[in-house]
């Protein structure tokens, strides 16, 4: 049975209010993934941003990018796709590793530091933090000690976030097979526009989430439907 998130303790840091801050993204630098601290960033409209363990930036981007969940509509071929895919889809069944293979899509090196990992695998514990996962279900051959085939899952793609009230703040997403980042993430829209949610925020537009649909908007009209969102009571159901 799905519960109501539990509030973890305050920490004391102080987040500049983004609506007040002109000419810039970034609004604070620090590196603290404390869960009380990761959430009062949320709230405020803020997320993280970390160049490496130690230099976090702390963004609040203007313009916004979201998707509008009140008007969803896909591509025929992802209509086709969501319709005839291969995959099995889970909800919460593989944060940790979702997260994980979020952060090895980028060359170069993960973003996704062992302190930000551990502190939205706290808050995944507490109900805050979730996790849409794509599987792919493979045939071993036949072992000579047993004499059968062996079926296996592989975890293929996924999204995380984290949910507040109406709002759901996705954070990443990867794919190991073709359109299984793709298949995730309309997934998951769809399960919030169901759910109730009003706000799928997804931070920073580039070419693939404008090919999802997802459009920019202003930060203080961002700000507004933020404010608005987690002010509703959770939307359990969809994790559930």
């Amino acid at each position: 049975m799905a519960r109501d998130p539990i509030e973890p303790p305050g920490t004391g840091v102080k987040f500049p209010d983004p609506a007040r801050v002109r000419g810039r993204d970034i609004v604070a630098v620090g590196a603290d993934y404390r869960p009380g601290t990761i959430l009062q960033a949320y709230r405020l409209g803020i997320f993280p941003w970390p160049q490496d363990e130690d230099l976090v930036g702390w963004f609040s981007p203007d313009p916004r990018a979201i998707l509008p969940l009140d008007t969803l509509h896909w591509s025929r071929s992802l209509r086709r796709t969501l319709r005839h895919h291969p995959f099995r889809i889970t909800v919460d069944e593989a944060f940790r590793r979702t997260m994980q293979a979020c952060g090895g899509q980028r060359e170069g090196g993960t973003w996704i530091t062992p302190g930000m990992l551990d502190g939205y695998e706290e808050l995944h514990r507490l109900g805050w933090a979730h996790s849409l996962e794509v599987w792919e279900r493979r045939t071993l051959e036949r072992s000579e000690s047993s004499g059968s085939n062996v079926d296996e899952e592989e975890l293929v793609g996924g999204i995380y976030g984290i949910a507040i009230g109406a709002a759901f703040a996705g954070e990443s997403m990867f794919h190991r097979r073709t359109d299984a980042s793709k298949i995730a993430f309309a997934t998951l829209a769809e399960r919030l526009r169901d759910g109730g949610y009003e706000l799928f925020d997804v931070q920073v537009m580039n070419p693939h989430l404008a090919s999802l649909g997802c459009v920019e908007i202003r930060r203080a009209e961002y700000l507004r439907r933020l404010a608005q969102a987690i002010a509703k009571p959770p939307r359990r159901a969809v994790f559930a």
